[in-house]
């Protein structure tokens, strides 16, 4: 496992993504409609605010209107807090029911890629395209994840991909581009 996932401006935010599956779900089950920057260091937010390190049991045991409150802020964890505030905590229900909060337990029982895409599949805010992206950060980033993960990973650019900070910035400016070519394509038809 790595020291850090540099995916934020923080570097404790960059440790916790590393050493807490947790955060780094959390992080992932963020990234939409903010900043990749944005949506893995509030993980890190959320820990601070809450006082104690990440725990999913505690999360889905919470009262729903008090972690909305926690995401609320100021400032707020995502452009859409109360949102992903009940979405987080269904993931960490998710989690508590099916790997009793192990989270790390969803890859590292898994028998397969497929079967680590299909567990993935099955969580609260990961839909394919999300699912094969953490796949591909399992395999990628953490270097574990079972076998055949590469089948199932996302075979375009990704947060998986990025290994320095700075690499941010282009991967944004080669989504970009993608949207605008398939927008193009669109429009042909």
């Amino acid at each position: 496992m790595p020291d850090t996932l540099p995916w934020t401006y923080s570097e404790e935010a960059n440790r916790l993504l590393a050493r807490s599956p947790l955060a780094l779900m959390i992080g992932m089950l963020l990234d939409q409609q903010v900043k990749m920057e944005m949506a893995f260091n509030s993980p890190h937010l959320l820990q601070q605010r809450l006082g104690r390190p990440l725990d999913a049991a505690h999360i889905a045991s919470m009262d729903g209107d008090e972690l909305e409150s926690v995401f609320r802020g100021p400032p707020a964890l995502h452009r859409f807090p109360n949102a992903m505030g009940r979405r987080t905590q269904a993931l960490c229900q998710a989690l508590v029911e099916d790997y009793d909060g192990d989270v790390a337990a969803v890859w590292r029982t898994a028998s397969d890629g497929p079967d680590l895409l299909r567990r993935l599949k099955k969580l609260p805010g990961f839909g394919v395209a999300k699912s094969r992206i953490f796949v591909g950060i399992v395999g990628k980033r953490l270097e574990e994840a079972p076998e055949g993960w590469e089948a199932v990973a996302a075979d375009w650019p990704s947060i998986a991909d990025i290994s320095e900070f700075d690499q941010i910035e282009e991967l944004r400016q080669h989504k970009a581009r993608m949207k605008a070519e398939q927008k193009a394509r669109k429009k042909k038809r």
